[in-house]
Formats: structure tokens, C-alpha cells, sequence
């Protein structure tokens, strides 16, 4: 997986890379169908809550989208982070389920064209 980061208004340093990567690379273990990450770092002091993460998981079907703000930047990427598991959980539930629905009525229809 490819991960790309941009920094806005700060300076991306390689403690910063290193703890991005190491944490969205989690993320891959939960999931081996991420294709790339596109990882936004923005930093603003006029806000209440200065540092903002946005993240894009590009994913076979429809991509995932997480967004947080918090007065610490790395407390912004956990909190990013844990919205992104969340949603790889709920997708990875989402086709669990559709698949064994279809299997489900793929085998009610063999039994009925035999019996």
C-alpha cells in the first residue's frame, strides 16, 4: 500500500512520518484491500483546536473518508485512526453479510429445483 502525506502549514518531520505510517499500516492488517492512503496534515492556530487530519482509504468499491481536529497533532491521527477502523469493521460486517445472504438463498434455490 502507498501512502502518501501532505503537510499543511507545518513541517513533516520523520517521527511524524514514522507514527502516520506505523498507524495506518494497522489499518492494513484488518483489511488487505487498501489500495493507497492520501494523508492530509494541516495546522492552523486560529483554531480552538489547531491540528487537523484528513484521510482518504482508496478500497475496491467505494473509498473511506475520516476527518478530526484536536489541540495535539498526534492525538488527532489516533482519533482519525479509530474512525477509520471503525468504518473498515463496519464494511468488513457489510460484506460478510451480503455474502452469506446470497449463499443462503443460492442454496434455498438448489433445494427447491430439487425437491
Amino acid at each position: 500500500m502507498q501512502i502518501h502525506l501532505s503537510p499543511r502549514h507545518l513541517t513533516l518531520t520523520a517521527s511524524i512520518h514514522a507514527y502516520v505510517a506505523e498507524k495506518i499500516s494497522h489499518l492494513e492488517n484488518m483489511t488487505n484491500g487498501i489500495l493507497g492512503a492520501h494523508v492530509v496534515l494541516l495546522h492552523d492556530e486560529s483554531k480552538k483546536k489547531p491540528y487537523t487530519v484528513k484521510v482518504h482509504l482508496g478500497l475496491p468499491g467505494p473509498d473511506i473518508h475520516a476527518e478530526d481536529s484536536e489541540s495535539d497533532l498526534y492525538a488527532a491521527i489516533d482519533r482519525v485512526v479509530d474512525k477509520l477502523a471503525r468504518q473498515l469493521r463496519k464494511r468488513k460486517t457489510r460484506l460478510q453479510s451480503t455474502a452469506k445472504h446470497h449463499n443462503r438463498r443460492a442454496t434455498e434455490a438448489r433445494k427447491r429445483g430439487v425437491g
